[in-house]
């Protein structure tokens, strides 16, 4: 994956003065704390489920912590995980799935901050289709997710199988989001795909498309997939955050303040902080979008309890490539700075 193209975006600087590029240590002339410069690559800056991003950058709370961060649009987790991976990004927002994959390879990206506890997202079919009830009607069809390999092209196998259809017999393509799945259902080359707010609503509200599964709280998620599923967080190289714990620590310190705020303020209050292109031209429905699925998000950053144990069984169980991996859950994911966390 490459940086360029029209669709990424550069969100915003989150201090005034960079001082350094990277380390952390006071500046001992004037006792005042080093800026950090941070690069991290988000699947999808206007998805909701990625909303505490730009929301700690509008809040100012990054640069509380004296971090310059620049937040770059990506249009899925996967490519987060590959930039993470190849050193052109400090930091990425994705699913949690990625650094358990990457483990098996060698490859080594942990998770500092899960923030989504349940995935937000919901199996949208086409609503001019009368033959499709329930996830076993998507045995053999197009189904549409936002990158081949990304978070919801693994949530797709997981509700087929959990339904008891074949995971294999489908035919996955990647249509993005917004816009673009979208034009997928309306065009027909998709019948349902895994997305999330705002498109769900987009869809519903038009009466084109309609939920057929929902993973959109937590308690669907648990009778979708028979246990909690931690989704969207931030992660980062181990080695990096091996050598730069002082920064990591600011990190999460601002997404545990965001996530405080989240739980402490209105669905509009929160909808209010951020970018106005962000409500699609329809800053009610945002909102209520919003009120629907504040429960995804938790209030500390840290990974839930039997979370990364859920998530790697149903790799192992429906995931064609995963089959007969294991990964050393252990290595995927910290609650070392979400604990310190104030």
């Amino acid at each position: 994956m490459r940086f360029g193209g029209g669709n990424r975006i550069y969100a915003g600087i989150a201090a005034l003065v960079v001082l350094a590029a990277c380390g952390s240590s006071p500046a001992p002339s004037t006792g005042s704390v080093q800026t950090v410069s941070l690069k991290i690559m988000v699947g999808g800056l206007n998805k909701q489920i990625y909303l505490p991003n730009m929301l700690a950058q509008r809040l100012g709370y990054f640069k509380d912590q004296h971090l310059d961060v620049t937040l770059i649009d990506e249009g899925s987790g996967q490519a987060s995980e590959e930039e993470v991976v190849a050193g052109n990004v400090d930091a990425g927002s994705g699913a949690y799935v990625h650094p358990m994959v990457l483990n098996t390879l060698g490859k080594k990206i942990e998770t500092i901050c899960q923030f989504g506890i349940a995935p937000g997202e919901a199996e949208v079919v086409d609503a001019s289709l009368t033959n499709v009830s329930s996830a076993k009607d998507l045995a053999g069809k197009n189904l549409g997710v936002t990158d081949i390999g990304s978070g919801t092209h693994v949530l797709t196998q997981a509700i087929l199988g959990s339904a008891g259809v074949d995971p294999t017999g489908a035919h996955y393509v990647a249509v993005g989001a917004g816009d673009t799945f979208i034009a997928a259902i309306q065009q027909k080359k998709i019948v349902a795909g895994m997305t999330t707010f705002p498109t769900i609503s987009r869809l519903v509200n038009s009466g084109k498309g309609k939920i057929l599964v929902s993973l959109l709280s937590p308690a669907d998620t648990r009778a979708a997939l028979g246990g909690d599923y931690p989704f969207i967080g931030v992660f980062a190289k181990n080695d990096w955050v091996n050598s730069n714990k002082d920064t990591a620590q600011r990190l999460v310190n601002a997404y545990v303040k965001t996530l405080k705020y989240m739980h402490s303020h209105t669905a509009d209050e929160i909808a209010s902080q951020m970018p106005t292109d962000y409500y699609a031209g329809d800053k009610a429905s945002y909102v209520n979008d919003l009120k629907s699925q504040i429960a995804i998000f938790g209030t500390d950053c840290k990974m839930p309890a039997g979370g990364p144990e859920t998530v790697q069984k149903i790799q192992q169980q429906f995931v064609a490539s995963y089959k007969g991996k294991s990964a050393n859950l252990s290595e995927t994911y910290t609650n070392e700075f979400a604990g310190k966390a104030s």
